[in-house]
This record gives C-alpha cells, structure tokens and sequence, in this order.
C-alpha cells in the first residue's frame, strides 16, 4: 500500500504493552521491510530488546494531544493503524470504573479524529481492537459465540470495548474511515501481566520453585471454562484484519474455538512446575460476576483471512512459565 518512492509506515497505538510488543516483533520480522512506530507514555517497557532496532520508532505521545497526533499522521501517513492502547485489566477496571471508560472511549475519539483531520481516510487502514470479554453472559445455548451474539457486559472493561467498538462503526458510516474490528477471546504468551490468571499462576509458581513464596498457589475459581489463544496467534491474525480479507465496518472473533477448564490449565502449569505445590483458594482473586462457560467461534474470520490459532496451549503455558523463571532471576540480579 506504499505509496510510490514511500516507505510504508506501520503505526501502532499501545506498543509497549504485552499485545502490542508481541505486534510489533511480528509487523519487524515479516519479509517486507516495513518502517514501524510505536505510540508510548513512558519508557520502552516490553520493547527493550529491541530498542537499537532501526526499523522500530517510538513516539513519547499520548493520544489526547490532538495537534501533536494529528501532525505525526501527517508526517507518517501510515498505511496501517492498529490501535491496541487501552487500560485492558478487569479488576482495575471493577474498582475505578470512570477511568476505564474515559480512557479506552476517548482515546479512539481522539485517533479517529485525528485520522479525519490528517486527511488520510482514503489512505490508513485502522484495526480498531475489542475484546470477546463483549459478550458478557453468554447462556450455554449460545456456545460456541458467533459475531451475532447479544453484548450482555458483566463489567465497566467490557462496557468500555463495545463503546470503542460502536463509535468505529459510526465513524466507518459517517466519515468512511476504514475500521476493522476485532474480538479477540483470552489470550496468554511471554510478557503477560500477572494481572491475569493464567500468567499470576505461572509467576507463584516460579517464585516458589526458588523458594522465594511458600509452596502455596493461589486461585480464584478455578471452575470457569475460557478460551485460550496464543499472543503470538493473536497479533498474526492483527496483521491479517488489515492486510489480508478483513473488511470495514465489520467484526471479528479471534479465538481457539474451545473452552478449557482453569483447574486443567493449572493442572497442565502445576506439572511443568519443579516441585510440589499445593493450591488454596482465595477469595479476593474471585470476580464479583462471572461467566461460567465462555468459548468462541472463529469461522467468520477464517472465510475472510484463512487465520486460525497454530500454537498449542501446553507450548503457551510452557513459555509464559519460562518467562517468569527468566523474570525473577533477571529481578535477583539487579
């Protein structure tokens, strides 16, 4: 989509965060040379292994400053957007509601506009990111979930994400801005937030490997079922909404397409770890409200992209077990 004698510009919002860091290696290590750049607050965080990378640029910018934004567009006239910047934690997001929503509302007002205002509507592909967390309560006759399903929000993030969903779609009928949606299922890999369950329970568990907590893994609910797809699959169908199929104004599901138990993928943890550990529930890892079941259906995207998940979740587990042993000892060492 270069234009002629012009390299092509990738830019991507959230660059540093565990998805966006993931993006960002995938977008450096295709065979066409792109020029990435990378939308950040502070620091490289996630991205430190690739800072002397000529091809990556990061832009110290937050997205509610109008001018400076519209003016780096002007500059850059990317070719691809992928905005993934948004305050994505659900506990975070139960305790301080209004900052959830002002945040991920408004910063896809503000890219939107400044799209408008640089005048590349014609010209910039923009991968607007949801979430399946959308769906909500889903009922067991709805399973697997299709784009169809009703939003039934069970907190303030989900509520956020489909906001941030509708006012693409509005700007896609309004303005022709060229949004594609996603919705992508839980996901886990290297680099994830201990926020998550999945990567709290593989940080205890290398801690107490080393001795460093008691032989004690703490849990939520560990009856809930999730669908589970690897970061890495993840970011590769990112690339493809935009690049291969994916069509503006519509939605897509990104997921593995079956559900599994969180006692079994703690189990599958559990006999990877290097000792004995027991388990104990806690009370304060439980969600107020939560969706028994939740798996997805990823045919839609897959008739417009032929993406579907290639990593197994035993390898998933395994490298974000892996690191967090590397973690903590790069964090003893220091």
């Amino acid at each position: 989509m270069a234009e002629q004698g012009v390299a092509d510009n990738i830019l991507v919002t959230g660059s540093t965060g565990f998805v966006g860091s993931h993006l960002v290696e995938y977008i450096l290590n295709l065979p066409e040379k792109y020029q990435v750049h990378g939308l950040i607050r502070s620091g490289y965080a996630n991205l430190r292994h690739l800072q002397n990378e000529p091809r990556l640029t990061l832009h110290q910018l937050d997205l509610s400053q109008q001018k400076p934004l519209t003016y780096l567009l002007e500059e850059l006239r990317p070719s691809y957007i992928f905005h993934l910047a948004a305050r994505s934690f659900v506990g975070a997001a139960i305790k301080n509601p209004i900052e959830t929503l002002n945040n991920n509302i408004n910063s896809a007002l503000y890219l939107f506009e400044a799209v408008r205002a640089a005048k590349l509507i014609e010209r910039t592909r923009i991968l607007n990111v949801g979430s399946g967390d959308q769906y909500g309560f889903v009922s067991p006759e709805e399973l697997p979930v299709r784009e169809n399903t009703p939003f039934r929000p069970g907190n303030p993030y989900a509520v956020s994400k489909i906001a941030q969903e509708m006012l693409g779609y509005q700007y896609f009928r309004s303005y022709g801005l060229q949004i594609v949606a996603t919705r992508a299922f839980n996901h886990l890999g290297p680099r994830q937030s201990d926020n998550l369950a999945t990567s709290t329970f593989a940080r205890q568990i290398a801690l107490a490997e080393i001795g460093q907590t008691e032989p004690i893994i703490r849990v939520g609910n560990l009856e809930a079922r999730r669908d589970y797809t690897d970061v890495r699959d993840i970011v590769r169908g990112y690339w493809l909404a935009l690049d291969s199929g994916g069509v503006a104004g519509e939605a897509y599901n990104l997921c593995s397409g079956q559900s599994e138990r969180m006692a079994d993928v703690l189990g599958m943890l559990l006999e990877m770890a290097g000792t004995n550990l027991a388990v104990a529930f806690d009370p304060s890892r439980a969600r107020p409200s939560d969706v028994p079941d939740v798996c997805g259906d990823y045919s839609k995207f897959y008739k417009a992209t032929n993406w579907q998940p290639e990593i197994k979740l035993a390898q998933s587990l395994q490298d974000l077990l892996d690191f967090w042993r590397e973690q903590i000892r790069l964090d003893a060492i220091k």
